[in-house]
């Protein structure tokens, strides 16, 4: 069973640190949610979220893919971070997945993770960043190799069925969105 690490940092958009972590658990996808600091997590829109455990914790553990929530004031807490740099450098290193949603993929993009390319984040973000050798698309979900990155909240949906898709197969990804009734 693969085995992903959503770490939620003070701001992180809720709607996409929820359905990311929602989704992947219906797949049947082994999902450890981690916050930046002990104790409950203040989302963007005040929602309280309560991890799974800490980072700290979390790190001791090997996963295979890292999924990074948006929302403004998250991303730039995950990208202030050294542990969550070290981590996905390391991802990276070890032929992991790493994925980022909204404003998220500028962390990515910041450590160089996004070189050479395909990318999408929430407008203002990624594609100010002007990053050397990064096609910069506004499709919902792109994914280039091993990276995959996604628009925004309304987009989260999406996503997290497109990493169902890449840990689980399409045939689980399918029997999660029939159970949505997303149509």
């Amino acid at each position: 069973m693969a085995r992903v690490l959503v770490p939620l940092a003070p701001g992180c958009e809720e709607l996409e640190a929820v359905t990311i972590i929602d989704l992947l658990r219906r797949a049947g996808i082994d999902v450890v949610s981690a916050g930046l600091d002990a104790g409950p997590v203040k989302a963007s829109r005040g929602v309280v979220l309560l991890a799974d455990t800490t980072l700290d914790q979390a790190l001791g553990q090997d996963y295979d893919m890292v999924v990074l929530p948006g929302g403004g004031p998250g991303a730039e807490r995950l990208d202030k971070d050294v542990r969550i740099e070290a981590l996905l450098k390391k991802m990276t290193a070890d032929g992991k997945y790493t994925a980022a949603i909204c404003a998220a993929p500028k962390v990515l993009g910041r450590i160089g993770l996004l070189a050479g390319k395909r990318a999408t984040s929430y407008p203002g973000f990624v594609d100010r960043m002007q990053l050397p050798g990064v096609t910069y698309l506004s499709d919902a979900v792109v994914q280039d190799g091993k990276v995959i990155t996604s628009r925004g909240p309304g987009t989260a949906m999406d996503f997290a069925l497109h990493l169902v898709e890449v840990l689980a197969g399409r045939a689980k990804r399918d029997e999660v969105e029939v159970g949505l009734v997303r149509g």
